[in-house]
């Protein structure tokens, strides 16, 4: 993968573009060898014995040099002492954040982080959804290009295992039900793991089924047995809840606040929250939901996972994306409830702050609800991110260069100290925020399912990158003209296209099928 290849000593060289030229893939390079190797054998390679008879060589290479070995985790760096939380928040679109300029979604608790610290304007997912995007999270590796959605590999080095060499206490509060299924090893390298059951469909309870009637949470038009079946058990899951005290989001930030007590004398630490809301099922308390209308259909409306796009009414828009604002704001107050046991552990003059997420969502945008990949626009591809930093001189601060999420944890190991661990893909975008480069990237990549799209500063391109579906592509956008990317404009600029999609091509190194401009 290209991306990968970014992480060659020549690439370290160049931190300021990305190779868009036509390149041997990785794959033919490995045929052309393996055929070389096939010939010494058949032609030079063979000895005859007096006998006549042919005799074949034998190997005495390392045999182990063939397998793919986990990268040695160097411990020459000492880390500065300062500590770091990241939090992830699952499907949070950037333009439903004060801070990012929305005016109707309430979020001040955020907003007031992204003034106290600094705020990258034009950050963007890589690999999608959920899966992938934690595996670049924790890894520092690329997925491209297929983007898929499997655990971590034996060889995968986290940035768990990189901080734990370097002395670094390590905590993992999590309620993103996806890192613990079988065999996912995402806590894996972290010295405490917490794991707060029941989101969405996690199969933590299961009875009694007869108790809950979904059709009683959401429009008749809605209904189907899949819609049924995953509302069924998210309603199982919440059986027991009184309070808010009880919603998932409140439990996972409750639960960093008790890692946090427990752990200040074990400086430094990191502390990674992956929290499944803003997600579906957009279920929020009432008192959140009445800031965005006074009244809804159900007295607890449930949309989720499962609802077919084609039975979705344009009546039923305006209410599906109150609920998901709602999600947002009571989202926020939890946030806000952690961030205040910070301050109040006298945390906030050492440790580094993280907010991000892994991708948005499609609220109507063109008939799609929900995240689309035949949709590989800004609601999706745009996330937010957050950095607040002790030193207050990043205060305020708003970076418009390109970033891209496999740009974290390079960066946050530099933020702590650790720059002896150059095993990734991505590169250091805090040099944006010192001022040490211009740029970082020319041009950054995401890839979801079978659509694939280019962004940079100027333009944002997609288009399917396998099979036949077309889905909404290929669509092309004027960032300086239409920053909210809602009218493509791919014929009147055909000559814009071709070159993006020829660098997306080679960037992915796999044809991508020709389009129609």
């Amino acid at each position: 993968m290209a991306s990968k290849k970014r992480g060659s000593e020549a690439k370290k060289s160049s931190h300021a573009t990305n190779k868009d030229k036509d390149l041997l893939t990785r794959r033919n390079f490995i045929a052309a060898a393996t055929g070389m190797g096939a010939m010494s054998l058949v032609s030079g390679g063979a000895q005859k014995t007096k006998e006549g008879d042919t005799k074949m060589p034998v190997w005495s290479g390392d045999l182990k040099s063939s397998v793919k070995q986990t990268p040695r985790i160097p411990t020459t760096a000492k880390t500065n002492g300062l500590n770091m939380i990241v939090i992830i928040a699952d499907t949070w679109r950037a333009d439903h954040l004060g801070c990012y300029g929305s005016t109707r979604i309430k979020t001040p608790h955020l907003d007031r982080l992204a003034k106290k610290g600094t705020l990258f304007t034009d950050a963007t997912a890589e690999g999608l959804p959920t899966i992938p995007c934690r595996r670049v999270y924790h890894t520092g590796k690329s997925v491209l290009p297929a983007a898929k959605w499997q655990p971590l590999s034996d060889t995968d080095i986290t940035f768990a295992e990189v901080l734990g060499k370097h002395g670094v206490t390590t905590g993992f509060i999590v309620d993103t039900y996806h890192h613990f299924k079988a065999n996912y090893n995402f806590h894996r390298g972290y010295d405490s793991w917490h794991w707060v059951r029941g989101q969405e469909t996690d199969r933590w309870k299961s009875g009694p089924k007869d108790k809950f009637d979904p059709k009683k949470h959401m429009p008749e038009h809605l209904w189907n047995q899949r819609y049924d079946a995953n509302m069924r058990q998210y309603l199982m899951n919440t059986q027991d809840r009184k309070s808010e005290e009880d919603y998932f989001c409140a439990r996972s930030c409750s639960a960093a606040m008790n890692w946090l007590g427990q752990n200040t004398g074990s400086k430094p630490f990191m502390l990674w929250i992956d929290m499944f809301d803003p997600h579906e099922p957009w279920d929020a308390p009432p008192r959140f939901q009445k800031m965005y209308r006074d009244e809804y259909p159900y007295e607890r409306y449930l949309f989720g996972y499962g609802a077919r796009t084609a039975d979705i009414r344009s009546d039923d828009l305006p209410i599906i994306r109150d609920l998901y604002a709602a999600e947002v704001t009571f989202s926020d107050y939890c946030i806000s409830r952690l961030l205040k046991r910070v301050e109040e552990l006298g945390l906030m003059d050492d440790t580094i702050i993280v907010f991000s997420t892994d991708h948005g969502t499609h609220l109507g945008e063109e008939g799609c609800v929900q995240k689309t990949p035949a949709l590989l626009n800004a609601c999706v591809t745009h996330i937010p991110l957050i950095i607040k930093h002790p030193d207050k001189q990043f205060a305020g601060k708003r970076v418009e260069g390109l970033v891209s999420a496999v740009d974290f944890m390079p960066t946050f190991l530099a933020m702590l100290g650790i720059d002896d661990y150059r095993n990734m893909d991505g590169r250091n975008m805090w040099k944006l925020v010192t001022g040490r480069v211009p740029s970082l990237n020319e041009n950054v990549y995401t890839v979801f399912n079978a659509f694939g799209a280019i962004h940079n500063l100027d333009w944002h391109y997609f288009q399917n990158v396998r099979g036949k579906n077309t889905g909404k592509g290929p669509c092309l956008y004027n960032l300086r003209t239409d920053p909210g990317q809602s009218t493509n404009v791919i014929k009147e600029f055909p000559d814009v296209a071709r070159d993006l999609r020829k660098k997306l091509q080679n960037h992915l190194e796999i044809k991508i099928p020709p389009v129609r401009l």
